[in-house]
């Protein structure tokens, strides 16, 4: 990755902690340029394809209106209409692209670090861009999410913010908690602590929600993951919500300036409560729109690069 004296360049994007506090902030600024009207054209013909083999509306529609927006070629995939269903690898998936001529692939995989051995082929050109991996990452998340930040307070640095409930299992999590902590801000945990990994003590503290509500000023709520969690694992959505989640009367107890997130899809009345999903503190709407903007930042770098 090469920061040149007016864009940003890259070659891929795997994860978020790859990038250097310069390259963030240019792609927030940048990202907020083209939210104020800026355009840009690529200066002759690109294909991006977007391969999601998990199920997605934003991040997949999000990419789709991005690339459309720079004026892309988007070559669709299916992975339920491809030779997947043949038995094709991910590799041969993506080899193909890079042969018929795409320069730019979006990848979402229940493999974690899918992309290591791509990266590391000699044939395969096309650029990767994670759009997240199994429970590791999703950096395309966590640049949308500090825009948004950054967007409400100007920094990073000194602000309070909470991560709260499916930790393990959040590629979103990981991608923040690593990226908030280098920026400055200060971290707290919350939510059933079997889904609490001592390993995120580097990062933050985990407090019971109580504690954390009044005293932070983002309230960063997290998708219970059903889909990976074990089979059989089950839980009370009422008692979730009432012990672990945003309710009314703990939204009520949060400082007036503060601000609630969610990646979304929200699993409403059980992360937080359903009034407060587009509600005066809620940015979960603005998240969703900044995500096209962030993701336009990341393709114009990951052109810039090949240009």
């Amino acid at each position: 990755m090469i920061i040149t004296s007016e864009r940003i360049s890259l070659k891929h994007l795997l994860t978020a902690e790859a990038l250097s506090d310069q390259e963030v902030m240019g792609l927030i600024h940048r990202a907020q340029q083209f939210k104020r009207g800026a355009s840009w054209r690529p200066f002759k013909q690109y294909f991006a394809t977007n391969l999601f083999f998990e199920n997605s509306t934003r991040t997949h529609k999000s990419f789709e209106v991005a690339e459309k927006k720079l004026g892309l070629e988007v070559i669709e995939f299916e992975a339920g209409h491809s030779s997947v269903q043949k038995g094709e690898t991910l590799y041969d998936t993506v080899l193909t692209m890079s042969a018929i001529g795409v320069d730019v692939a979006v990848i979402r995989h229940g493999q974690e670090n899918y992309y290591d051995e791509l990266i590391q082929s000699k044939t395969i050109q096309c650029s990767i861009i994670n759009g997240g991996d199994g429970s590791g990452q999703h950096p395309t998340q966590c640049l949308l999410d500090l825009m948004t930040i950054y967007e409400e307070f100007g920094h990073f640095e000194g602000l309070k913010v909470a991560i709260v409930g499916d930790l393990t299992h959040s590629r979103v999590a990981k991608s923040n908690m690593q990226m908030l902590k280098r920026l400055g801000a200060t971290l707290y945990f919350s939510g059933p602590e079997a889904w609490y990994d001592k390993q995120f003590d580097v990062y933050g503290t985990y407090l019971p929600i109580d504690e954390v509500v009044p005293q932070v000023d983002v309230m960063m709520m997290l998708r219970v993951q059903h889909e990976r969690h074990e089979a059989g694992e089950s839980f009370s959505k009422e008692a979730y919500h009432q012990e672990y989640g945003l309710t009314e009367a703990r939204a009520a107890q949060m400082k007036q300036t503060g601000i609630i997130m969610h990646p979304a899809p929200v699993n409403r009345d059980v992360e937080l409560a359903d009034k407060l999903v587009e509600g005066l503190q809620s940015r979960i709407v603005a998240q969703m729109s900044n995500g096209v903007h962030m993701r336009m930042a990341i393709l114009e770098a990951i052109l810039e690069g090949k240009a």
